[in-house]
Parts: structure tokens; sequence; C-alpha cells
């Protein structure tokens, strides 16, 4: 495994995906505060490009006549088919076994970078 320099972290948006080819890899960096994630840019549904889709919250599980949003900035949803996956675990969150593929993301006073 080798650690890659990727980008500054302030050259990155808030929470919108920013694609980079690292080590033949199309990999997404999403800023969300002082926090860098590092995703495979292929949706394990049907191969989308995942990371050209939005990064929001989702609705909770909660009582019958309640409505509980959460997770902000916590979930990428795929453009393609709106599968929803939650940036901390790679899993998806509309049941299966499918995940993303997530890679170590190491911050260096404000540089990113990326182990492969």
């Amino acid at each position: 495994m080798a650690l890659h320099f990727v980008a500054e972290i302030d050259a990155l948006e808030e929470a919108r995906p920013a694609v980079f080819d690292i080590a033949g890899r199309s990999i997404g960096l999403i800023r969300v505060k002082d926090r860098v994630h590092a995703v495979r840019n292929i949706c394990p549904h049907k191969r989308a490009p995942v990371c050209r889709g939005t990064m929001r919250g989702t609705m909770l599980p909660s009582e019958v006549d309640q409505f509980v949003f959460g997770m902000e900035d916590r979930v990428l949803q795929c453009p393609w088919h709106g599968w929803e996956f939650d940036l901390e675990t790679g899993e998806t969150l509309c049941g299966g076994q499918s995940k993303l593929t997530l890679y170590p993301v190491t911050l260096k006073e404000r540089s990113v970078y990326v182990e492969l």
C-alpha cells in the first residue's frame, strides 16, 4: 500500500464529490467539514459513476406518524437509480449486501493523501 497525494483540502468543495485518477483508478474525494472520504467511482448496483451523484441525508426509521431526517452530508446517492450509501461504512441504505469501495485518507497539514 502506498500514499498518493491528491489535492489540498481547501481545493475540495464541501459535500461535492471531486473525481481524480489515482494509480489508474477513478476515485471520488468528498469533503465533509474537515474530513475527507475517498470512494471508488463505481456504484456496486449497476456500475454507474456514483460520484456524479449528490450528497444528502435520508429519512430514518421512525414512528408511523413521524418523519425523521438524518445523516445529513453522510449519504451519497447514485445518479442512475437513486441507491443511497453511507460514506462512513460504504453500506447501502437500500438493503442488500452491496457496498461502496472506500479507501483510507490521510490529512497532512492541508494535503489529502489516499492509500492504495
